[in-house]
This record gives C-alpha cells, sequence and structure tokens, in this order.
C-alpha cells in the first residue's frame, strides 16, 4: 500500500509519458487510476464513503484527482511531468520560465509588486497604470511601495478605461523629474478588449531603465492563431500576469506567471522566486495545476476550434450590427490613440442606443432567456466568447432584439463621464496609510484629511482615492455625483450612503 509513486515507477521514466503534450495532467491520471489506499490528506482519502456527498456532486474521479504535493512521479524529482510543464508553458508563451498558479492572476500581480519591492533601489517609485486592478494596489501594500501613475484613456459615453499609449507614457516618465522607476505596470487588454501599442510602450520603460510589467489577464489567448494579437512577452514585456482561467479554459482561481527574455530577467527571477514562495499555497491544488497544463496544451494546438471562436463573435457582430438597433462599440475605438487592435473574441454591444439600460439588459437576459454576458455598464454589454467556444449566434440576436425599450432611457439625456479629478497628493506611503489606526468622519470633513482606504467610483472603476492620498474637494465631489446616478456605486466604501470615509487618525 503506498500514497505515492516510488522511484522505479515514476512516469517520467516512461518514454511515452516523457513525450506526452500534458505531462502533469497525465501523470494525475496516472496515479489517480493506481489501486491505492490513501491515509493521508486531502481528507477524503479519494474514498467516496468518506465524502460521499462530495462524490455525489463533483463525481468520484474528481476525488482520486485531488491529491496532495509532493508525490515522486507528479512534481517531486528531477524533470518531474510539473516541472516538463512548467518548461512546455514557457515555451509556448515565449517565456524564459513560467510559474503556475492556484489563486488566480491577483496572485500574479501581488507578486510582481513584491518582486518590484525588491528591485533596484528601495527609494525608487513605481508608475502604475492608475487603473490598475485591486490586486496590484495590494501588492503596493504589502511590498512598500511609493506609486506613481499614469491615467489611462477614459471612453465616457461607455463609462469605460482603456490603455495607455507610449506617448502618454513617455509624459508621466519626464513627469517624474529626477525619480527613476524601478518598473513600470500597465494593462492590456482592457476588459473591453482594448490592446495598447506594447512593442512601444517597452521601448519606452527600457529607455527609462525600468522593466515593464504588462498585466494580460484578458489576454491568455493571444498569439496562438495568427487572426488574435500577438501576446506581450513577445512584444518586449519583461513580465506578464495571464488569467488563463479568463480566456485560455483552465478552472476558475488558475493562473500563470512568465518571465520575458529581456535585459531584467536575471535579477527578476529569483525576486519572483521568493514572492512566489510567499503567496502559492503549499498545498497548492492538483486540479487547478492539471488545468493549467490542459489549457496551455489546447491553446497551443486548436487553431481550428479558435478559428471557430473567432468565427462566430464576428458572426454575432455582424448580424446585431443588421438589426440596425445597436452599434457595436468596439467600432469607435479608432476614437483613442492608444488602441491599435482589438480582441476578436470580445463582443461589446452599446445597449443605450437601442433604448436599454445596460444592467438591467444583462440582468433580464440572464433571467428571462439563460444568456449570460459577462459585464454590463449603464450604457452597453460585453460578451466574452472563449477560445473554442461556438455560442447559438441566432438565440442571442433574437433575444436581444426582442428586449423592449425602456422608456426612461434616451440617448441624448445619457450624460458622458467627462474627465476625472486628479488624485490627491500621495502623503504617506499606501502601506504605512493602511496598517495605521483609521477613524469614520463626515464627509466633508474628511477633506485634506489622509485616506485610508482605496476609493473607486463605477463608472468607469479607477481608484480615485489610495490609502495614503490626500482626499480633496474635487474627489468628493466627483464620488458624490457618480454614487447618486443609477447604477453608480462607490467600491472601497465602508459607508455606502458616502456620508462618512475612513481617515488616517
Amino acid at each position: 500500500m503506498t500514497t505515492a509513486f516510488l522511484a522505479d515507477e515514476s512516469p517520467r521514466l516512461d518514454p511515452a509519458a516523457a513525450a506526452s503534450s500534458t505531462p502533469y495532467a497525465d501523470a494525475l491520471a496516472r496515479y489517480a487510476a493506481r489501486d491505492t489506499v490513501r491515509l493521508n490528506v486531502p481528507g477524503h482519502s479519494a474514498d467516496p464513503q468518506a465524502a460521499p456527498a462530495l462524490a455525489a456532486y463533483f463525481g468520484e474521479d474528481l476525488l482520486l484527482k485531488d491529491v496532495p504535493p509532493l508525490l515522486a512521479g507528479l512534481d517531486k524529482g528531477e524533470d518531474n511531468p510539473l516541472a516538463e510543464s512548467l518548461r512546455l508553458a514557457a515555451e509556448a508563451f515565449g517565456a524564459r520560465r513560467t510559474w503556475f498558479l492556484t489563486n488566480g492572476a491577483s496572485q500574479a500581480n501581488r507578486i510582481a509588486a513584491l518582486a518590484l519591492a525588491g528591485f533596484g533601489d528601495a527609494a525608487q517609485p513605481v508608475l502604475a497604470q492608475r487603473s490598475a486592478h485591486s490586486s496590484f494596489s495590494d501588492g503596493i501594500i504589502l511590498g512598500g511601495l511609493s506609486p506613481r501613475f499614469v491615467q489611462p484613456s477614459i471612453d465616457g459615453w461607455f463609462g469605460i478605461n482603456h490603455g495607455v499609449s507610449p506617448q502618454a507614457l513617455r509624459d508621466a516618465l519626464i513627469a517624474l523629474g529626477d525619480e527613476k522607476p524601478k518598473g513600470v505596470y500597465l494593462i492590456s487588454p482592457s476588459y473591453f478588449g482594448a490592446v495598447a501599442d506594447v512593442a512601444g510602450l517597452a521601448e519606452v520603460a527600457h529607455d527609462a531603465g525600468a522593466p515593464l510589467i504588462v498585466d494580460a489577464a484578458w489576454g491568455s489567448h493571444f498569439g496562438f492563431h495568427e487572426d488574435l494579437p500577438e501576446n506581450p512577452l513577445r512584444l518586449g514585456a519583461d513580465l506578464m500576469v495571464s488569467s488563463v482561467h479568463k480566456l485560455g479554459g483552465s478552472l476558475t482561481q488558475s493562473a500563470m506567471l512568465h518571465l520575458g527574455h529581456g535585459a531584467f530577467a536575471d535579477e527578476l527571477e529569483p525576486l519572483i522566486d521568493r514572492a512566489f514562495g510567499l503567496t502559492q499555497s503549499t498545498s497548492e491544488s492538483s486540479l487547478l495545476l492539471a488545468s493549467l497544463d490542459i489549457a496551455r496544451d489546447s491553446l497551443q494546438n486548436g487553431r481550428d476550434r479558435i478559428s471557430a471562436s473567432i468565427a462566430a463573435a464576428e458572426e454575432l457582430r455582424t448580424k446585431i450590427r443588421a438589426g440596425g438597433r445597436f452599434p457595436i462599440a468596439s467600432d469607435s475605438f479608432d476614437r483613442f490613440d492608444d488602441i491599435v487592435a482589438v480582441d476578436p473574441l470580445r463582443v461589446s454591444i452599446d445597449v443605450v442606443d437601442g433604448g436599454l439600460h445596460g444592467p438591467t439588459a444583462r440582468e433580464t437576459l440572464m433571467e428571462q432567456d439563460g444568456i449570460y454576458f459577462e459585464i454590463a455598464t449603464e450604457t452597453c454589454i460585453v460578451a466574452v466568447i472563449a477560445p473554442g467556444v461556438v455560442p447559438d449566434v441566432d438565440r442571442v440576436v433574437r433575444a436581444l432584439h426582442a428586449l423592449p425599450k425602456d422608456p426612461t432611457v434616451h440617448v441624448d439625456t445619457a450624460e458622458a463621464l467627462g474627465a476625472l479629478p486628479e488624485p490627491g497628493r500621495l502623503a504617506m506611503l499606501p502601506r504605512d496609510a493602511f496598517l495605521r489606526a483609521s477613524e469614520s468622519v463626515p464627509i466633508e470633513d474628511a477633506i485634506g484629511r489622509v485616506s485610508a482606504a482605496a476609493l473607486a467610483a463605477y463608472p468607469p472603476g479607477i481608484p480615485n482615492v489610495l490609502p495614503g492620498e490626500v482626499i480633496t474637494a474635487e474627489l468628493v465631489r466627483f464620488l458624490q455625483r457618480i454614487a447618486s446616478t443609477p447604477g453608480g456605486y462607490i467600491r472601497g466604501a465602508a459607508d455606502p450612503t458616502l456620508a462618512t470615509l475612513a481617515v488616517v487618525r
């Protein structure tokens, strides 16, 4: 009786296994198929009698494949199947090295920030896109980083933000004066599929002596088909966040982090490895790891399936345009100089032009028609078509056009978002403000005080205030205006009425 492969039974010694296109997933399946008595964790011991509810809900096969780490022939020993899967992933994405993550792209963003904390001089700031995911802000706090920001372009009509142009990045770097950033953190593609000029951005960052980190959480499929944009790593990014569960096909909460081959790789690699050790579970899920292995292989060898998905997305756009009621939001992206391409698997639909309120239309389609769109703003809804998925386009088009117009929605009264207020002065490091004692004060009294929380008005979801920044009168007026609009809310506000704000005591 054994709970692990013996050395002479290791799948890596099998030539057929060594040539596997999904080495970890295949080794896990072989382990699950063995006749074993498991006297170890997980607590269900792969025994349906020990966990009848789990077995009934998920199936016995899942229990068999849910195994602990450090098993010979799986993830232990030299040249083990997990190591081979990581090598194959790095090769597929054009990376020097790849890490499999079991806490999502959020973990990747925190790793990136923690690695930057040890990179260069401690006093150097980090220049980040202001619309950075909250997990990167978390990393700024954890790493004690001093942030500076570059604003993305904003589409006020749709209440969304896009990316940063090379010129905007250059201007932000010039504005730093004598401060040399230890790193630049940007996003491409955006949630709505807008793709930035990563090659140009990498050149600007490198000219400033800084590595470029690209949060490509929504672009894990990029580079795997000639009709998709190239992945940022191959365009010069030094570190790339890849949320494979979003558009790569792996299970939710699985992701990858990729290190490029550039001039900063030697110094970054050990820092990333240490940050990985701080953030990854010591009981990482074998199911999530296997799903990453399988997803990578599916992307690499799924050209025909990806082609079918791209064709289906284009068919959806074409039929919606032909209906004459709803424009396609991305058709107007050429108004922004930071957008050089659009993800063809993202279909953004301007519903307010057709007399609909975005969130209401999305909810109605879910409840009434069983059609789930990814996101809605006040003015549009967005469909995400994953590689390999071919949805029932006609069903979607019929249901969308069958929605009755909302008489309270008028195109001519829809308000453009307008320019965002300038952030307040950074009075203390975000980490210091986050860890200090705080108090809630009336919002009028918060003006001039240092914020203890991050506040982001939706739309467009860009942090307006971060811990350590001074709250200004202009910011307060903006937050109050957005909170009073239909569908508007302030993420991070402990008091949803905005009667009070949390400030450093």
